[in-house]
């Protein structure tokens, strides 16, 4: 039977990922790279540099596929982005019946962890439920890019005996309590910590962690936003696309 591996390679890095992963990439008989946008052909370049890398015998396939966009039409969010993960639904579906023998392996390479704000569980999941197409998957773990932050800046994510809450730009300003203790923030492309500002609170920031294009930013919110904003707005002109992650505390001693 065909097997289907969701496969974390850390947050940019090459070098983050685990022996598992690497012992299973030696596996597989097709690679499915999922296509951006030419802005984004960082990705693609970095998911063939860890397969240049750690596979020993070169005789797999690449077969890319170009990704949906989301229907800017659809105003609701969550109707949106179902609509877009059913989109990939049948691409991917499509292309694992077209590209993988009946006997062969195939892989999607995730950044970060599959398990963390990433769509492709939920999607096989919904391949195999539509019962066109018989194959077995399983998932990798791999290094997320909150734990990247945390070993960048040499912090934990929490105080002792606090807690660790993980949400996005999106959700930011709805779980910032009294009561939170620490904040990471992923897929935040708008900066929302900017209506923080009023609040006492320290930043730990970074874009594009572990990739040789790596910028780390930490300081009070109220003195570290504007700095975040100009290194960011810069990078994304010069790069075309940006990936950061931060995480939002009470100042640490």
């Amino acid at each position: 039977m065909r097997k289907i591996y969701l496969i974390g390679i850390g947050a940019g890095n090459p070098e983050y990922i685990t022996m598992q992963a690497v012992k299973v990439l030696n596996l597989i008989d097709v690679f499915f790279f999922t296509d951006k946008g030419e802005a984004k052909q960082d990705l693609v370049h970095l998911r063939k540099e860890v397969c240049q890398r750690y596979i020993q015998d070169k005789s797999y396939r690449i077969v890319e596929v170009n990704d949906p966009t989301r229907d800017p039409a659809i105003t609701d969010y969550t109707a949106r982005v179902e609509h877009w993960h059913q989109e990939r639904v049948l691409i991917y579906e499509q292309i694992i019946a077209r590209e993988l023998e009946d006997d062969q392996s195939g892989a999607f390479l995730i950044w970060g962890d599959p398990s963390l704000y990433d769509s492709m569980i939920r999607i096989i999941d919904q391949v195999i439920a539509r019962g066109l197409i018989a194959f077995e998957y399983e998932v990798i773990p791999g290094i997320t890019s909150i734990q990247a932050l945390a070993a960048r800046h040499r912090v934990t994510l929490n105080g002792i005996g606090e807690t660790v809450s993980i949400t996005t730009g999106r959700k930011l300003l709805a779980t910032m309590t009294s009561t939170t203790e620490n904040l990471v923030v992923m897929l935040d492309g708008h900066c929302t910590f900017e209506k923080l500002l009023d609040q006492e609170l320290e930043i730990l920031w970074g874009a594009y962690l572990g990739m040789d294009d790596e910028i780390l930013v930490r300081g009070k919110l109220g003195e570290a936003s504007a700095v975040i904003e100009e290194k960011r707005t810069a990078a994304r002109i010069r790069k075309g696309w940006i990936m950061d992650t931060y995480m939002l505390c009470k100042p640490r001693e």
